[in-house]
């Protein structure tokens, strides 16, 4: 089976092609035969393209596409025809599983898409603006393509669609619930594949397992998991809620923002820009929003940088701290994402702070790049994992068991 993956966000969109053979899925991911990246936040009109094939091939460069049907068509194009060519024809394809960000309390589990499912999709476009339209526009633009074959939506809210409902519902008005104003939590696809993938690597039943995730990239979240659910998690009814990120500000007072539109004259759009692209690491360090930059800068001495890390340590800590408070015991604590995969300095910080309760970092194993390996020592009470977040191998599983169920 031949499965291709879209992943679109709001400036960018990753497509992967795996091909499964037999009749069980296989234990560890496989390499894609075929995967491209399309970027076009740079330049109004014109997006930048990679192209990498399993056997090395790779294709660079700029096209023409302002919208992201015309960025589709192209990739497509690229994986028959030319020199990263996968397949003979598009009709190889047999399934085309695609992330859509939110899919609200009513979707729990991947499904096969409809015409009811892409009107789901289009009403949720009021929770997330910014995602569900080039979502559903993904999905459009395959049927152009490719026609009839058989597509799966994969939400990343599925996995927190089963919070409790004191961890789900807001401390307002009890119409705010009736209106569908709740906590849906996000990166639901990478916090229950790095769950999956610890319980392998542990040997033992997710069901068994009490886990925390912290999915810790240009966004951040963390997840408390038990028996195989989330029961917590730190995104809300929006991706702004929470830790502090890249460029969002995580949580904040509310009455902060009741009083810059009272008193400064704050338009909700100036608000909004601020609080999800001028804020978190690059508006406390003033220079980027990248950790990598920030710790060097901090290394440097810039007093900015090092107060940039050291809130988002803090704000990490304490998350973890109230992710602990719904779990009675805790078995793993999971580092995944961008810096969690990368930055053996947040690993140390947040687990330096828990040493009270046993847990024990093996350093050497910390700061020597470990990929879905356990570096907690052996007498650690908690066992600590690094892993590689695999969000497209997730979705391409999905893809194949609702076509085999």
């Amino acid at each position: 089976m031949k499965i291709l993956v879209l992943n679109g966000g709001s400036s960018s969109q990753k497509s992967c092609l795996y091909e499964i053979a037999g009749v069980t899925l296989p234990s560890c991911p496989p390499n894609p035969l075929w995967e491209s990246v399309v970027d076009w936040t740079h330049h109004s009109g014109v997006a930048e393209i990679k192209i990498t094939t399993a056997q090395g091939t790779v294709l660079k460069g700029e096209i023409p596409a302002k919208t992201q049907s015309e960025a589709t068509a192209y990739t497509l194009n690229s994986l028959w025809q030319g020199k990263t060519k996968a397949i003979d024809q598009l009709s190889d394809i047999d399934v085309v599983g695609h992330r859509v960000v939110h899919g609200g309390s009513q979707y729990r589990e991947s499904v096969i898409v409809t015409d009811e499912v892409k009107g789901a999709i289009a009403d949720f476009a009021r929770f997330a603006p910014l995602h569900n339209p080039i979502n559903l526009a993904g999905i459009e633009a395959i049927e152009q393509a490719l026609g009839n074959v058989p597509q799966v939506a994969v939400f990343d809210t599925a996995f927190h669609s089963q919070l409790p409902l004191a961890a789900a519902v807001y401390p307002g008005p009890y119409g705010w619930y009736e209106q569908g104003i709740q906590r849906y939590g996000f990166h639901g696809i990478s916090h229950q594949y790095c769950a999956q993938r610890t319980a392998q690597l542990m040997g033992k039943s997710l069901e068994d397992l009490r886990l925390i995730v912290c999915h810790l990239g240009n966004g951040c979240s963390l997840s408390a998991i038990r028996n195989g659910r989330s029961i917590d998690t730190t995104m809300g009814f929006t991706p702004l809620e929470g830790l502090m990120m890249g460029t969002r500000s995580g949580s904040v007072d509310p009455g902060i923002l009741i009083y810059l539109l009272r008193q400064e004259g704050y338009t909700p759009d100036q608000l909004e820009q601020i609080l999800n692209q001028k804020s978190g690491l690059k508006g406390i360090s003033g220079l980027s929003a990248d950790m990598r930059q920030i710790i060097e800068a901090e290394a440097a001495g810039n007093p900015r940088a090092q107060l940039a890390l050291n809130l988002f340590i803090h704000r990490l800590r304490s998350s973890i701290g109230a992710m602990l408070m719904s779990l009675d015991r805790l078995d793993a604590l999971i580092f995944t994402a961008g810096i969690g995969e990368n930055s053996a300095l947040i690993r140390a910080a947040a687990c330096e702070a828990l040493e009270f309760l046993g847990i024990r970092l093996d350093r050497q194993k910390n700061e020597n790049n470990p990929v879905d390996l356990d570096i907690a020592e052996a007498e650690s009470a908690v066992r600590i994992f690094t892993i590689h977040t695999q969000e497209d191998w997730a979705i391409a599983q999905d893809c194949w068991r609702n076509l085999n169920s």
